[in-house]
């Protein structure tokens, strides 16, 4: 559901030591930070609750505190990992429209204020595991928690591992397969070079197209975005064919709906299975 409840905080004025300039990190001056944070406010409002909300008074403490002890020299910067810190710390906060403001910066012109603003939220990720080399319930394992250990990452849920055959005709081991719900900060390719990274971790190598391999990590979806580029297409071109991917998805998220096929993992699994099996859908 899109959050559109939100909570605004206009010009709150922090010393910080944040600039190119050396006089500008070390003598420090006056920064104006504006955020929208977006969160479901309903409750909070129905029951007249605190803890149901966000205590702006205690943001504004935090917003004061993580721009005094950190130092960057840009204000993109500055603006990108507060906001960050802010998303990582609040779980009720899902997005946060953020303003960093800076007073008469040194151009040799007259300004008054110069200023950043970006949006940050919380993503939600599919992704799928596969390994058929060594320990596979190892490698699995320790990608999940290598994953969960990532800055601007939570896992949220984690399917039942499943065996299953090879895909793709090359003759090799059985898989051990899953899927896991992620939420992240992360965009898409930025998402894909830390699940490479975990591949190498895990000593993965390339050199047979579907062949064995000792941790595969695909991002299957990212929220209900149709997203291509060189190295990435989401969602995952092949995955109405996959069993091995259809049905941890169907625990996990049951009625997620594809975003091009307009299906459920239940009816693409439903599909998939027919007439091989009796109806999943019917035991649901």
């Amino acid at each position: 559901m899109e959050h559109n409840d939100y909570i605004d905080i206009n010009n709150l004025v922090v010393f910080g030591h944040h600039g190119v300039l050396k006089e500008e990190n070390s003598l420090g001056q006056k920064f104006g930070i504006s955020a929208r944070l977006y969160l479901d406010t309903r409750e909070a409002g129905l029951e007249d609750d605190l803890s149901k909300s966000v205590n702006y008074a205690q943001i504004c403490k935090e917003i004061t505190s993580f721009f005094q002890k950190n130092t960057y020299q840009l204000i993109e910067a500055a603006a990108e990992h507060l906001t960050a810190h802010l998303l990582m710390t609040n779980d009720v906060i899902k997005r946060i429209d953020m303003t960093v403001s800076k007073p008469w910066a040194p151009i040799g012109l007259p300004l008054d204020t110069v200023s950043v603003s970006i949006t940050r939220q919380w993503h939600k990720a599919y992704i799928a595991l596969g390994s058929n080399m060594g320990n596979r319930a190892a490698y699995l394992k320790n990608a999940i928690d290598e994953l969960s250990g990532i800055q601007g990452c939570k896992v949220v849920a984690v399917s039942n591992f499943m065996v299953s055959k090879p895909y793709g005709g090359v003759e090799q081991e059985d898989f051990l397969n899953a899927c896991m719900e992620v939420d992240t900060l992360m965009m898409p390719e930025e998402l894909l070079l830390v699940l490479h990274h975990i591949e190498d971790l895990a000593d993965r190598k390339r050199e047979v197209h579907w062949g064995p391999r000792t941790l595969d990590l695909d991002i299957i979806f990212y929220d209900h975005e149709i997203y291509q580029s060189r190295d990435l297409l989401i969602p995952h071109v092949d995955m109405k064919n996959r069993e091995f991917v259809l049905k941890p998805m169907c625990e996990i998220a049951p009625y997620y709906v594809h975003p091009i096929t307009h299906k459920s993992m239940l009816e693409m699994y439903e599909e998939l299975q027919s007439p091989k099996s009796e109806s999943f859908l019917n035991n649901h």
